[in-house]
């Protein structure tokens, strides 16, 4: 490398005043902080060979503003946490502070995008793929007003593609190990797009590169959003292997970055522009906080959590700490009240709920057309009601929980699985099997039986808090 010999005049001239680990004398680590610098740090590439100075000249100030923004202490020093800092693997945008957005602030002007999986690699099957890249676009859906769909040819606002070294966009791959990916930000032709390093040992764990973790920060590049220096957000250019993917959640950082761009989920176009009043406290009005409270379903909307009571319903989100409280009909005057079930299909958009034996599907404030449908199929041929229902993101199945026995259902295949139904006592074990509501959230099962509820584990299929129905709402 052409600056190689700058560097090494940096080092000779400033040791002195700015000690290096002997690590750093090696002639690859010298050309390892010329790229990392030239790279993410804005270096000039034209550095030049300089005598003593006192503030120690670019590089220092640049090894200053790399250590302040990954965390480091800043010394100015190539000292050996450094180092191993510019080893790690990591995404190949440059990094900025703050969450922060791409000059000019780019973003899609509609909220419906479409992605396009251009190729596949060869360490996993097709469907781990889509799945990882689906679950990656749903952490920014559920805080956003934004909705996705894959296209399987033509067109794409987004697309994806698994290449090595060259691969046509003049930023070249370096082999594994190193950077993991790149993306570009809104805009036409290649401003949108995801390309991930195929030379990466690719896995659906952390035994190798965890693909669904690349792919959901470079598809917040994707959206318009650049690095984070907060070491907690998914924007972190850093790739952290310790990640815990089960609870994995966007920061606080990362929520306040996409909805500088695209607002919350609640105000959606699809949404009215000003969200019905809240229900004043009234004498047949349900109170969040009497500990017999019970709930009839309950069902995530788009990153928030809607517990519903007779005609009333609770508005949860996660972002405010008061919850909202609405009748049904200032949302969904078609909707019946005192429902027995309901659940999200996140991929689809939809809400579906439960009374008797009809359901209803919502999407956003909009009842869809040609329903209520009746529950009686050949699977549910005698079945009155349905008494609770989860959709499980992650496995694409949805289970429905009739008395003491459930049905599951492949969303993929569009049809029951067989050997079903099976006793809920036998596959959720702690779970009583009379079951008012349930949802799915970071992973976890969350079953209601009266005032109580129990987080369970699918995983280890156990059951991990139990706690009153009410405490999602401030009780």
């Amino acid at each position: 490398m052409q600056n190689l010999p700058a560097l090494l005049s940096l080092c000779v001239a400033v040791c002195s005043a700015y000690p290096v680990d002997r690590a750093s004398e090696d002639e690859d680590s010298m050309e390892l902080v010329q790229q990392y610098l030239e790279n993410y740090y804005n270096l000039a590439k034209d550095t030049k060979p300089f005598v003593r100075r006192r503030d120690g000249g670019p590089v220092v100030e640049k090894l200053r503003e790399m250590q302040k923004f990954l965390g480091l202490e800043v010394t100015g020093k190539l000292d050996s946490d450094t180092l191993e800092m510019m080893h790690k693997p990591r995404c190949g945008v440059p990094d900025v502070g703050d969450f922060t957005t791409f000059p000019g602030m780019p973003k899609w002007r509609k909220t419906h995008l479409t992605y396009r999986i251009m190729n596949y690699m060869l360490d996993l099957p097709r469907d781990a793929v889509d799945s990882a890249i689906e679950k990656a676009l749903s952490l920014w859906e559920e805080v956003t007003p934004l909705t996705f769909s894959k296209a399987d040819d033509g067109e794409a606002d987004i697309k994806i593609l698994f290449a090595v070294r060259d691969h046509g966009d003049f930023i070249p791959f370096d082999g594994p190990g190193k950077v993991l990916a790149h993306a570009y930000p809104p805009g036409p032709g290649i401003y949108g797009d995801a390309h991930f390093d195929d030379d990466e040992p690719w896995t659906r764990d952390t035994s190798g590169t965890n693909l669904f973790l690349v792919a959901a920060h470079e598809l917040g590049h994707s959206l318009g959003l650049f690095h984070s220096a907060d070491p907690r957000a998914l924007m972190y250019p850093v790739y952290n292997a310790r990640t815990d993917l089960a609870r994995l959640r966007l920061s606080q950082d990362d929520v306040a970055g996409i909805q500088s761009l695209y607002g919350s989920p609640s105000v959606s176009p699809d949404d009215p522009a000003v969200p019905p009043e809240s229900v004043p406290p009234g004498p047949e009005t349900p109170a969040a906080c009497d500990p017999s409270l019970s709930f009839d379903a309950i069902s995530t909307l788009r990153g928030e959590i809607l517990f519903f009571k007779d005609r009333h319903f609770w508005r949860k989100s996660l972002r405010t700490l008061e919850p909202g409280f609405y009748l049904i009909s200032s949302f969904w005057p078609s909707l019946p009240s005192g429902l027995d079930a309901a659940y999200e299909e996140t991929s689809k958009d939809i809400v579906f709920v439960f009374k008797g034996n009809q359901f209803w599907a919502i999407r956003g404030t909009e009842a869809q057309a040609g329903y209520p449908k009746s529950i009686h199929t050949p699977v549910f041929p005698t079945v009155r009601k349905i008494d609770a229902a989860i959709f499980d993101k992650e496995k694409k199945k949805t289970y429905f929980f009739v008395g003491d026995k459930y049905w599951r259902f492949d969303e993929r295949r569009r049809s029951m699985e067989p050997g079903f139904p099976r006793q809920i006592a036998e596959d959720f074990p702690g779970v009583d099997p009379k079951v008012d509501a349930a949802f799915e959230a970071f992973g976890f099962y969350y079953f209601f039986n009266g005032s109580s509820q129990l987080e369970f584990d699918p995983n280890a299929r156990e059951v991990t808090h139990s706690l009153k129905s009410n405490s999602w709402l401030n009780c």
